[in-house]
């Protein structure tokens, strides 16, 4: 955003003017910057399409970056991370300042919507076998069927053993989907609404086809039909691969996510089109940000977590108590004798997630002088919640007002925006969880086309920009 005079009648206004990060950022070495981010950042979302994913990366970059991971207890050293099993991580930084005079703290989500498969899910039906699913998160229930699908996720077996599991990534490997009606018998499903013509228990996916083999018979006797031999085929071929029987499935945690690698959209390459990237656009941005900085003033402090998707629950969800107990051992090993009240009131913080960016077939559903548009930088949403705010974090002026000068002052274009018209729009992120401690938070993060589809979009010059921005923040 900036201010631009203009003068009336002899008066001097002011006009609200965004910047476009294309004009903002347009030397060739800019542009360079630019391109390469983003062709990271691919290769990330690409990589990271589940919780566990994302975290086992994080971990692996903090580790050559010379962070030291704690389990548990003190806090050793100035650079430090925490995982919380495999799904949520915490990573401080130390600063100049003790941690009593606040903390800068950038959270973000690593869960994305998907389809999950149910505790018992195989089973045989009409020639094939397929899975039962419960979807997680909001999703858009048509937008899943007819499409390639990968299998992700682990196992665990009852001696503790956890198996990874990833099938239908790899070129050589199988996909799965989940098959739609033919428009020739969908007559009357069309004339449905769409939230009855697509039924949730019918989003099954397809995963075998071909029978197991009979059990030759002995001699002089016939041989002996399986029961639901496509289904024992499905099971000898993951026996084979994984080790893994029916009853360990009880014990698994499997997803299906859209198979196949996230791409640029368009011919100038300036968009990224994949799965996931709300809110792994934010999780890439701030780690980026983070790992790029200097020593910093205050201590910096980066979270993901997961389970927003769903509300924030759970052991590893921003409504768990892992961020305070984290927070904790942070005071006892860097700043000791300061109270958690006031270090938790002295901070700032982002509550990083995405925001809808103004579709150019839906425009009608926005309201254009308070929505964002794709390519004029991250975007702050001063209010969350839905119709009156009703579940909102509320950002405090004086806020704003601090950060419109940090990143004005940086020259980082950066637009404000709130989720579509008044009463059709609206949703919640993790701030009104961290706003409870008492200190300053606001919602900032790239704005996204698609949102909760299997293939999002975004700009490559957003991406850009957010790494800027959360490095501003991060440093200040």
């Amino acid at each position: 955003m900036s201010d631009a005079n203009e003068t009336k009648n002899g008066v001097s206004s002011h006009a609200i003017e965004a910047k476009s990060c294309w004009e903002t950022y347009a030397s060739p070495e800019q542009r360079a910057g630019m391109r390469e981010l983003a062709d990271r950042y691919i290769a990330f979302i690409t990589a990271c399409k589940t919780e566990r994913e994302t975290v086992a990366y994080t971990r692996k970059a903090l580790a050559e970056a010379g962070y030291v991971e704690s389990p548990d207890g003190d806090f050793s050293g100035d650079a430090v991370f925490r995982v919380m099993k495999g799904k949520t991580v915490f990573i401080a930084r130390k600063g100049k300042k003790p941690l009593r005079e606040g903390f800068r703290l950038v959270g973000a989500h690593c869960d994305t919507p998907r389809i999950d498969l149910k505790q018992r899910p195989l089973y045989e039906s009409c020639g094939v076998a397929q899975l039962k699913t419960h979807y997680y998160g909001g999703i858009r229930k048509h937008q899943w069927l007819a499409r390639p699908l990968a299998l992700h996720g682990v196992v665990a077996k009852k001696d503790g053993t956890v198996i990874p599991v990833t099938i239908g990534e790899d070129p050589s490997d199988p996909v799965f989907a989940i098959p739609d009606l033919l428009p020739h018998l969908a007559y009357k499903q069309v004339e449905q609404k769409l939230s009855d013509a697509f039924e949730a228990e019918k989003l099954n996916i397809l995963i075998g086809h071909s029978p197991e083999a009979s059990p030759e018979a002995a001699e002089g006797g016939e041989k002996k039909e399986a029961k639901d031999p496509i289904k024992a085929k499905v099971l000898s071929l993951l026996y084979d691969k994984y080790g893994i029987e029916e009853a360990d499935l009880y014990s698994a945690e499997l997803q299906a996510v859209p198979a196949g690698a996230a791409r640029p959209v368009g011919l100038d390459k300036a968009l990224i089109g994949g799965y996931g990237q709300d809110d792994r656009v934010c999780v890439f941005t701030a780690l980026s940000a983070l790992l790029e900085n200097p020593t910093p003033e205050h201590t910096q402090i980066v979270l993901f977590w997961d389970k927003e998707e769903i509300g924030s629950e759970g052991s590893t969800g921003a409504k768990s108590r892992f961020f305070e107990y984290c927070l904790e051992d942070l005071i006892d090993a860097w700043d000791p004798g300061a109270r958690k009240s006031r270090v938790l009131a002295a901070g700032k913080a982002l509550s990083s997630d995405v925001h809808a960016a103004l579709d150019p077939d839906y425009q009608d559903l926005h309201e254009k002088l308070n929505s964002a548009t794709l390519g004029y930088g991250p975007v702050f949403c001063k209010f969350t919640g839905h119709r009156g705010k009703v579940g909102a974090n509320d950002a405090h002026p004086e806020y704003v007002a601090w950060l419109r000068n940090l990143l004005d002052g940086a020259g980082i274009p950066w637009q404000m925006a709130e989720l579509g018209k008044v009463d059709l729009g609206g949703g919640g992120t993790v701030a009104k969880f961290l706003a409870v401690y008492g200190m300053d938070i606001i919602d900032f993060g790239p704005a996204v086309l698609s949102m909760h589809s299997p293939f999002e979009i975004t700009s490559a010059a957003d991406v850009y920009t957010a790494v800027l921005a959360y490095k501003a923040f991060l440093s200040s």
